[in-house]
C-alpha cells in the first residue's frame, strides 16, 4: 500500500513538470491552506550562473491526523532539474518508504526544522544557484495525513552583469524585444491594409474591415504582452499590463476564428448572409472561446500551486481542440457547395476558380493549425531552456505567415479570381470539373 501511495505524488511530479511553463510573474505571494498534497509546485526557472531564490514564510500552522508531531524534517522546500526527475523517481521507487526531500539529487533549501518557533512561525532567507540550468521549486510534505497551512512569498530572479535583477527565466529574457519588433511589424501590416482597402473602395466589404479589426487586436495584443514581459523582467510583477494582454488576446481570438469562419463561408464578398448552419458554429465557437480565456488567465495568473490547475489545463486544451475543429466545417461547406453549384449555374471557370482559392485556403488554415499546436509544443518541449524563446518566435512567425497568406487570398480588388469570364478557361473549367467528378 505504501508503494502505492508513494508512486501518486511521483506520477504527479512528472506531471506538473511536463506541463509547466515558466510563469508570468516571478514574484508570487500566496496562501496555502490545509492542504493535504504530498507535493506542490511553485515556480519553474531558467537560472544563469548568477540565480537566487528568496523564500518567505509565515503563519506557519502543521495539523496531523496521526498521533504525535508530525517530523519538521519531513516538510520543507526543494528545488529540481528536469534532468534530475528521472533519477528521484528511480531512487524513491527502490526505496518507496524515502522522503523526496533526503533525495541525493535535489537541492534541499529549507525544512520546518528551521522555523523560528510558535507562535511567530515565520522564516526568511535566500539562497544562490550557481549551477545554471532550469528548476523547479517544490514543497514537499512527506508527512501521512498531515495538513498544511501557511503564508508564502517566493521570489526568483537572475543577476545581470550591472548587478540588477531580471525576473524572467533565462530562456524568455528576450520576450519582450521579440514581441516588440512583432507589434510593429502588425501595426505596419495595418497601415498597409488600411490603404489597399481604401485604394479599393468599391471592391472592398464588411469582412475587409473586420480583418483589418483583427491587424489591430493582433498589435495591441503584443503590445500589452511586451509591456507584461518588460516589467515582470524588470520588477517581478505586470504593473496591470498583464490585464490588458488577457482582453486583447481574447478579442483577437474570437476575431481570428470569427474571420476564418466568415472568410471560410464567402459571407460578405460572395453572399450577403449566412446560413443557420453557420451561424451555429459562430455560437459555439465565441462561448467557448470565452471559456478558453478564463482558462488562459487561470493558467498564466495562478499556477501549479493551485489544487485545480492540472484540471484547467486539460479545460483548455480540450476547448481549443474543439474550436480548431468547428472552424473547418465552413469551409467545407463551401467547397462542397461550390462543387454542387458547377453543375448547374453554368459559369464553370468561375466556379472552378472560387472551389481551387477554398481548397488552398482549407490546405492554409489546417497547416496553421498544425504548427501552431503541435510544432510549436513539440519545440517549446524539446528546446534547451536558454532557447525558451524560439518556440515563441517560430509562433509569432507561422502566425504572421499565415495572416499574411489568408489576407492576400482575400484581398479587395476589381478582378480577381471570382470574375474569369473568358471562354476558352470557361471550356477548360467545365473539363476540369468533370474529371474531377468522375475521380470521385
Amino acid at each position: 500500500m505504501k508503494t502505492k501511495m508513494t508512486k501518486v505524488p511521483l506520477l504527479l511530479l512528472a506531471v506538473l513538470l511536463f506541463l509547466a511553463s515558466p510563469a508570468a510573474a516571478e514574484i508570487k505571494s500566496l496562501t496555502i491552506s490545509a492542504d493535504t498534497r504530498p507535493m506542490i509546485l511553485f515556480e519553474k526557472f531558467g537560472f544563469t550562473h548568477t540565480g537566487w531564490v528568496n523564500i518567505r514564510v509565515s503563519s506557519v500552522s502543521v495539523t496531523s491526523k496521526v498521533a504525535g508531531d508530525p517530523d519538521p524534517s519531513h516538510l520543507g522546500f526543494f528545488l529540481l532539474s528536469e534532468e534530475s526527475l528521472l533519477q528521484v523517481l528511480v531512487e524513491i521507487q527502490q526505496n518507496p518508504h524515502l522522503c523526496v526531500l533526503e533525495s541525493h539529487y535535489i537541492s534541499r533549501l529549507f525544512d520546518f526544522q528551521h522555523l523560528s518557533p510558535p507562535p511567530s512561525s515565520s522564516f526568511n532567507q535566500s539562497y544562490p544557484v550557481t549551477a545554471p540550468n532550469e528548476y523547479s521549486l517544490f514543497f514537499a510534505n512527506c508527512a501521512p495525513e498531515t495538513t498544511v497551512t501557511m503564508d508564502v512569498r517566493t521570489e526568483v530572479y537572475n543577476l545581470d552583469p550591472d548587478g540588477s535583477r531580471d525576473y524572467l527565466s533565462a530562456g524568455l529574457t528576450h520576450l519582450p524585444s521579440l514581441f516588440s519588433v512583432f507589434a510593429v511589424a502588425y501595426l505596419a501590416f495595418l497601415g498597409f491594409w488600411i490603404y489597399l482597402c481604401y485604394s479599393h473602395r468599391l471592391s472592398t466589404h464588411r469582412i475587409h474591415i473586420l480583418m483589418a479589426g483583427l491587424l489591430l487586436m493582433k498589435a495591441l495584443n503584443l503590445i500589452s504582452a511586451a509591456e507584461d514581459k518588460h516589467y515582470v523582467k524588470v520588477t517581478g510583477t505586470a504593473h496591470g499590463w498583464d490585464v490588458l494582454f488577457y482582453i486583447f488576446q481574447f478579442l483577437r481570438v474570437v476575431l481570428l476564428f470569427t474571420v476564418i469562419v466568415l472568410v471560410g463561408t464567402g459571407w460578405s464578398f460572395l453572399k450577403p448572409f449566412l446560413q443557420e448552419k453557420e451561424k451555429k458554429v459562430l455560437m459555439i465557437v465565441i462561448p467557448l472561446q470565452v471559456l478558453a480565456n478564463l482558462a488562459s488567465v487561470v493558467i498564466g495568473e495562478t499556477g501549479p500551486f493551485i489544487k485545480d490547475w492540472v484540471t484547467w489545463n486539460q479545460v483548455f486544451l480540450l476547448v481549443d481542440i474543439i474550436c480548431c475543429c468547428a472552424i473547418i466545417f465552413p469551409i467545407v461547406w463551401s467547397i462542397r457547395s461550390l462543387r454542387e453549384t458547377s453543375k448547374t449555374d453554368g459559369k464553370a471557370a468561375r466556379n472552378l476558380a472560387k472551389l481551387t482559392l477554398f481548397r488552398q485556403f482549407y490546405i492554409v488554415v489546417i497547416g496553421y493549425l498544425y504548427f501552431t499546436r503541435i510544432v510549436v509544443f513539440a519545440l517549446k518541449t524539446i528546446a534547451a531552456y536558454k532557447y525558451q524563446w524560439v518556440s515563441n518566435a517560430a509562433e509569432e512567425t507561422a502566425s504572421l505567415a499565415f495572416y499574411m497568406v489568408m489576407f492576400y487570398m482575400f484581398r479587395p480588388v476589381e478582378r480577381n479570381e471570382y470574375f474569369i469570364l473568358d471562354e476558352e478557361e470557361e471550356e477548360a473549367a467545365e473539363m476540369a470539373l468533370r474529371d474531377e467528378e468522375f475521380e470521385l
